[in-house]
């Protein structure tokens, strides 16, 4: 077995230690767009609620703005995931790990997607159902 030289080994540890700092980044990001969404969208939603005392009319706005900051910090911490699992340290057992946490948040995506549209992706946009009539 070839040995790398120790200068070698040092910048390797060095590039997978970057590569953690940016995986940490990227995951306090995306907890970050997670946190400030919840606490500006309750605030929005709190305050036209005692401005307006009508729940029905900002109840779906409200839990559509707080998907939406939900899943754009869900992306965050898959990419987090992404490189620190391919870029510090590829085994089989971190690529299954990575696997099912990518499975698990894009499960969650796509059923936050569905609540906030209130459709199936597929089905395409508001002018994809009308006619061109």
């Amino acid at each position: 077995m070839k040995r790398l030289p120790v200068e070698a080994m040092a910048g390797h540890t060095w590039l997978e230690q970057l590569f953690s700092w940016i995986s940490l980044g990227l995951e306090l990001v995306g907890v970050g767009i997670i946190l400030a969404g919840a606490i500006i969208s309750t605030a929005v939603f709190v305050y036209w609620l005692l401005k307006e005392k009508s729940l029905d009319k900002y109840y779906q706005e409200y839990r559509s703005t707080f998907g939406k900051a939900i899943l754009l910090g869900l992306e965050f911490l898959v990419a987090s995931d992404i490189v620190n699992t391919v870029a510090v340290g590829l085994t089989f057992k971190d690529l299954g790990i990575l696997g099912l946490l990518v499975l698990i948040r894009t499960f969650l995506s796509f059923a936050l997607e569905v609540e906030i549209n209130g459709k199936w992706p597929w089905e395409g946009g508001e002018a994809a159902g009308k006619s061109n009539t």
